[in-house]
């Protein structure tokens, strides 16, 4: 277990809301291995159970039945929350509901702080993170004044300030614009290639999950498909069975009666041309 950065064994998740009688059965049978370093994509159709997946990532929640390690600490042992926090922090929807206060430096400091880091260390991580995402002259900004692409740049140098070894992101581009959107992927991607740090992220663009190294597909509570982008992608039948789209290039691909294993322009333009 100590090689995976998460591993999990027959995870089962239920809940029951407070107007029900009968358990949801959320979480079905899932069984992961996540090595340190991956950029993992997860996609699914809304109550797949994606975000409940993630929140299983860094003990929002432990299982109802089966395991989910954490470098290889059980979470369901209380002892070990704390710890299991440290090592992958959390970046949701709407960052305006992450940002908690006035001055941007003072929000990235806000972890640590918590942590219970020296001051000078904190100093240092803050200057850091704030250049990781290339924010450091909005040091002294207020975030009510950032776009909000800028201002998941700054939920996520706040995350990066605990000095965690995952980042799990649930959906951080949804409320987005195309550059805010683009900025935060490429935020993303240089943490991951650059700076080794394992990214989970949960995302309904299928452009997006182009980019990772391997993409996971859950529908009910299941993990129903794993592999590379290629590998899931040239399925288009079967992701449209799933209420999922892939990328545009592959969908025209396949309209054209193209190769579906096409996931960018690039190789697209080039079959074409081989056509021609």
């Amino acid at each position: 277990m100590s090689n995976h950065i998460f591993q999990s064994q027959a995870l089962h998740f239920e809940y029951t809301r407070f107007d029900e009688d009968e358990a949801t059965k959320a979480l079905k049978d899932i069984n992961i291995r996540i090595n340190p370093g991956e950029f993992i994509a997860i996609l699914g159709h809304n109550g797949s159970g994606k975000s409940t997946l993630a929140r299983h990532l860094n003990s929002l929640l432990t299982p109802t039945s089966g395991t989910i390690w954490v470098k290889g600490m059980d979470s369901k042992e209380p002892e070990n929350a704390w710890y299991i926090r440290q090592v992958a922090g959390m970046v949701f929807q709407n960052p305006d509901n992450q940002l908690v206060a006035t001055i941007v430096e003072e929000d990235v400091a806000f972890g640590p702080e918590n942590l219970g880091v020296p001051s000078a260390e904190i100093r240092t991580r803050v200057d850091e993170a704030l250049a990781s995402v290339r924010m450091s002259e909005f040091a002294q900004a207020q975030p009510h004044q950032l776009s909000g692409g800028q201002k998941q740049r700054i939920a996520i140098a706040g995350i990066l300030a605990m000095n965690p070894d995952c980042i799990v992101l649930d959906e951080p581009t949804a409320m987005l614009d195309p550059s805010g959107r683009l900025e935060v992927m490429e935020t993303i991607l240089r943490l991951n290639r650059d700076n080794g740090i394992t990214v989970i992220l949960i995302t309904h663009f299928m452009e997006e999950a182009v980019q990772a190294d391997r993409v996971l597909v859950m529908d009910d509570g299941i993990i129903v498909m794993d592999g590379t982008p290629r590998d899931i992608f040239k399925h288009v039948d079967k992701m449209k069975v799933l209420g999922l789209d892939v990328p545009a290039v592959t969908a025209l691909a396949y309209a054209l009666g193209m190769p579906t294993d096409i996931i960018t322009e690039d190789e697209f333009v080039s079959c074409l041309k081989s056509k021609i």
